[in-house]
């Protein structure tokens, strides 16, 4: 492993710890002068010094924190052995480093019970054999210990400069993974901050690969803690000040311990990687906005349909002379399940519509044609351009498209319960023909907002409803709503059971009573009973063609009025 340190300084800094250890603070010449002889704990000489703590009262445990090297001279221990092994217990149990002791007055050597105390609570005993002014100690091991906390800044900075180097050089994600993989001799992940992997460096025990780590760590144990040792660094995102988290660098210890040197390294990279998802986000999305406004373009006739191959192949869709399939997703209800537009806005400064584009353009590269994928924020559009091998299997290609896009929807984290995004699908046909599909796919995509029996739509089969929403601002469109189903909302408000479903069934299956019984699960008779109801209220004859008509039309257009 290239650390970028020698094995000398991990000695001296217990593992690149936050400290040094008992035995360097007894090899300073403060402590070496006074003649030290460990008397317990000598297999504990490792342990880490945080800081160092002189004093003389019996109550001294209540005063430390845990780390400490604790200099005395002895008057705090007591007379009586029960003190002395208490004394001892209550430092052992605070979590000290070392108890030092200097022999003089009040001791010329150091009693036994403090001795055996000692060795059973594992803590590390030196007695001074000459008195040491304690100040020049305490002077010498800070100074120590602040040196090494230079010493480890200066490491995890050098790993943010070979970080850095190594984006300059056209790096990414992978390379800055690898060299903190490197450093801390262990894999390390980066994760969704649901769990998800995005990427994997490093080597787990004997070589095995990460992403069997990862599987066998982490994969199915998304819910709980990982394992003990472990480092968590947060990667930030959304802007300076909003406090969002974009990822999680996951650092495991499986082939050797985590120090914390190797934390400040990865909370450095962490914010190298925050710079290089907003990049790759920001690219990402411009690239798929970009394509949105070839294909708008191209639907709003601005680009010809002479000019338009050369541009896409620019793009990287290179269909030959298969049919062009045009599909459109509106997703306006999608961006706003609470706030409306500030839900939409949301989503853009979260770099949603880059995360909505990676996504679906992954669930489309299994369809198995050409595929040119671009967004429009503005209209709250997803604009697709299929390359077909033949016009028949435009049906089959378009089932696979509808499920894509859906599933992109879910994954961008865009789903709303109850109000699925319409997919409509244009006819196949050349650049020119695209070129219309294309306008009247997105108009009718707009027009078909609430619609979601169906995984997708026929443009042509929509333009009634397209219609109807043109005129949605017209009072006359109201007026005729009101006079042909107005007694029935009126009902509704009032009364159960519905009746305007029953009448909606009814219409959709052409007036074939057995079919609308079924699906509504009803009996004949009261069918019956609904449909004579129907007819009372609106005065008039549900078997005359021209006002099953009229009803239809109403129904369409009850989602444009209010």
């Amino acid at each position: 492993m290239d650390s970028g340190t020698d094995s000398g300084t991990e000695s001296r800094f217990g593992g690149r710890g936050a400290g040094i250890t008992v035995q360097r603070a007894l090899e300073l010449p403060g402590l070496r002068s006074g003649l030290p002889e460990v008397l317990a704990g000598e297999d504990r000489l490792q342990r880490t010094v945080r800081w160092v703590h002189a004093g003389e009262v019996p109550n001294i445990a209540s005063l430390l924190k845990g780390g400490e090297l604790l200099l005395t001279t002895g008057y705090g221990l007591g007379t009586r052995p029960a003190d002395q092994r208490a004394f001892v217990r209550t430092l052992a149990e605070r979590g000290i480093a070392a108890l030092v002791v200097e022999l003089g007055p009040r001791f010329t050597r150091l009693p036994a019970a403090l001795v055996d105390t000692a060795r059973s609570a594992g803590l590390p005993l030196v007695q001074l054999h000459r008195e040491v002014p304690f100040v020049t100690v305490t002077e010498e091991i800070h100074t120590e210990i602040v040196n090494g906390h230079y010493a480890l800044l200066q490491q995890a900075e050098e790993v943010h400069h070979r970080c850095t180097e190594a984006l300059l050089g056209g790096g990414g994600v992978p390379q800055v993974l690898g060299i903190l993989a490197d450093f801390s001799g262990n894999p390390v992940f980066l994760e969704t901050t649901d769990g998800q992997l995005l990427y994997a460096a490093g080597a787990g025990p004997e070589g095995a690969d990460p992403l069997q780590v990862w599987e066998g760590l982490r994969g199915q144990h998304k819910d709980v803690p990982p394992p003990s040792g472990s480092a968590l660094v947060d990667v930030p995102g959304g802007g300076p000040g909003t406090g969002s988290v974009r990822a999680r660098l996951v650092l495991l210890p499986v082939r050797s311990p985590l120090v914390p040197v190797h934390r400040m390294a990865a909370e450095r990279a962490a914010g190298i990687l925050a710079v290089v998802l907003m990049q790759a986000r920001q690219e990402e999305e411009l690239a798929a906005r970009g394509r949105g406004d070839f294909l708008t373009d191209l639907a709003e006739g601005r680009i010809s349909a002479e000019d338009a191959p050369a541009q896409a192949r620019v793009l990287g869709f290179k269909p030959g002379r298969s049919p062009l399939l045009p599909v459109v997703m509106r997703l306006g209800d999608a961006l706003s399940p609470t706030g409306g537009a500030s839900r939409a806005s949301e989503f853009e400064r979260g770099g949603g519509w880059a995360v909505l584009a990676r996504a679906v353009s992954e669930e489309l590269a299994s369809v198995g044609v050409p595929v040119l994928l671009g967004v429009r924020p503005v209209e709250g559009r997803v604009l697709v351009l299929l390359g077909l091998r033949s016009e028949a299997e435009r049906p089959a290609v378009a089932d696979r498209v509808a499920a894509a896009l859906r599933a992109g929807v879910e994954r961008a984290g865009m789903h709303r319960p109850g109000a699925q995004p319409p997919v409509v699908v244009g006819m196949a046909g050349s650049w020119a023909a695209a070129s219309a599909g294309l306008r009247h796919a997105a108009e009718t995509a707009t027009a078909a907002q609430g619609l979601s029996d169906r995984p997708w739509y026929d443009a042509r089969r929509l333009d009634i409803d397209l219609l109807l929403w043109r005129l949605r601002d017209h009072p006359d469109l109201a007026a005729f709503v009101d006079r042909a189903i107005g007694p029935l909302r009126d009902h509704d408000d009032r009364s159960r059971p519905p009746l305007l479903p029953t009448l909606e069934t009814y219409l959709a299956h052409a007036g074939r009573k057995a079919e609308t019984a079924r699906e509504l699960h009803l009996n004949r008779q009261t069918l019956y009973n609904r449909l004579a109801r129907i007819g009372e209220l609106l005065g008039t004859d549900l078997d005359d063609p021209q006002t099953v008509l009229a009803l239809s039309l109403a129904l369409r257009a009850r989602r444009h009025v209010p």
